[in-house]
């Protein structure tokens, strides 16, 4: 899992051929994250501005929301200068206890899109939840719910802020 695709000029073609996406943890205070949130929030998406908010002013999941606690993570796919997208790990924050991971704020760039990046993140962030989590939760818009069952997600009924489970194992 993971990895840095390479991208082909039919998948992206806004994106160079042969330019690879580096993978990085992130803080969400720096410009390039700004332009991504910008798009996210035109494009109707909110995920973003509650990352912003809640990094800055601790209005996100009930307090301030720095991916410090144990497991979590915030990552960033990079091509060059510009961040092309974003996806986060929490003990999610509606369940007891901190068995239960949460995938956040999956965001690609419109330009970066086709090209593997969300797969990255989410692979990524499954790999780290391997060591921390019994299952990973997510609450993906419907649009989302293939690439999230393609992942090995299953679909959820009956719960108000999981669309998507991913049975993990033991965690650590």
């Amino acid at each position: 899992m993971g990895g840095t695709p390479e991208i082909s000029p039919e998948v992206a073609p806004n994106v160079a051929p042969g330019v690879a996406y580096a993978l990085k943890r992130l803080r969400p205070t720096m410009p390039a994250f700004d332009a991504l949130k910008e798009e996210s929030r035109l494009e109707g998406y909110w995920m973003l501005v509650r990352l912003a908010d809640g990094w800055a002013s601790g209005h996100n999941s009930g307090g301030r929301n720095k991916f410090l606690k144990r497991g979590e993570a915030l990552y960033g796919a990079w091509h060059g200068a510009e961040l092309a997208g974003v996806c986060g790990l929490n003990i999610d924050p509606y369940f007891e206890g901190r068995e239960q991971g949460r995938v956040r704020h999956l965001f690609v760039s419109a330009r970066h899109r086709r090209a593997g990046i969300g797969r990255m993140l989410v692979e990524t962030v499954i790999d780290r939840a391997r060591h921390y989590f019994t299952v990973l939760n997510t609450r993906a818009p419907q649009e989302a719910f293939g690439f999230y069952e393609r992942l090995g997600f299953r679909r959820v009924e009956g719960e108000e802020f999981v669309t998507h489970r991913l049975s993990l194992g033991k965690g650590s």
